[in-house]
């Protein structure tokens, strides 16, 4: 259980998810309205559970998750979201998936399509990508003195995780998409932290690109994360540490 994590500076990391924290809880918000349809209380609905671990690690204030599920049987009460994932090209054959939640289909397929080809990628079929990624899940822990690597190790063997990469900064577990809950409530027990808590796309190897196309790639994803449909973007290009947030 070794290995390479993509979590370095955690402090810019944070900085830029207080830059865009309003954005982000809209998003969170939305998942956590849609998980709630399926059952309020996340004691009986693990994928609320999931998305609320989620809203957590990011900080998102318990006031605005209560609200979140409050509104899954008020005001998104009729609103019916659909998940649409859309694969595709970024610059330099850079491969791209879109995750989205949208009460409107044509109107994000446009939208995505339109993001794609302005920033020199074009969007693919189903597939097209996705290969080139493995489905996990992912929680990420910040090193700290009273949480050593043995200690970690072991809650991670004990919960069932497929893996535990340790870095500089980060423990990262990772899990099976169906484990990935199971796992989490246990860490949560041992009241652990999580810097991010999700089941994500994990490319199986990442590309680089030139300083111009990296300027225009991140040109894309921040198109797609202004998107209020766009949940989550993964791809396979290498960022710098700072920027490393997919």
């Amino acid at each position: 259980m070794s290995g390479h994590s993509k979590w370095h500076n955690i402090q810019a990391k944070k900085g830029k998810a207080d830059a865009a924290r309003g954005r982000i809880f809209t998003k969170i918000g939305r998942e956590i309205a849609v998980a709630a349809k399926l059952g309020a209380d996340p004691n009986l609905n693990s994928k609320l559970a999931d998305v609320i671990a989620k809203a957590k690690a990011a900080n998102m204030p318990n006031d605005n998750i209560k609200r979140s599920i409050a509104k899954a049987t008020g005001e998104l009460g009729n609103v019916n979201y659909e998940t649409l994932v859309y694969e595709g090209y970024g610059i330099a054959g850079s491969a791209v998936i879109v995750n989205t939640l949208t009460d409107n289909k044509n109107r994000t397929v446009g939208e995505v399509r339109h993001i794609f080809d302005k920033y020199g990628g074009s969007m693919g079929t189903s597939g097209s990508v996705s290969f080139m990624f493995v489905n996990c899940g992912v929680i990420v822990i910040e090193r700290k003195p009273e949480l050593d690597e043995d200690t970690v190790m072991e809650y991670a063997l004990d919960a069932g995780a497929d893996d535990c990469i340790v870095s500089d900064d980060v423990y990262e577990i990772r899990t099976s998409p169906a484990a990935f809950s199971e796992v989490r409530k246990y860490f949560e027990e041992k009241n652990v932290e999580f810097l991010e808590a999700e089941v994500m796309m994990v490319p199986n190897d990442k590309i680089t690109l030139n300083p111009d196309q990296l300027v225009t790639f991140m040109k894309m994803l921040d198109a797609f994360e202004d998107n209020d449909d766009v949940q989550e973007v993964y791809h396979n290009v290498e960022l710098p540490d700072d920027e490393d947030d997919e």
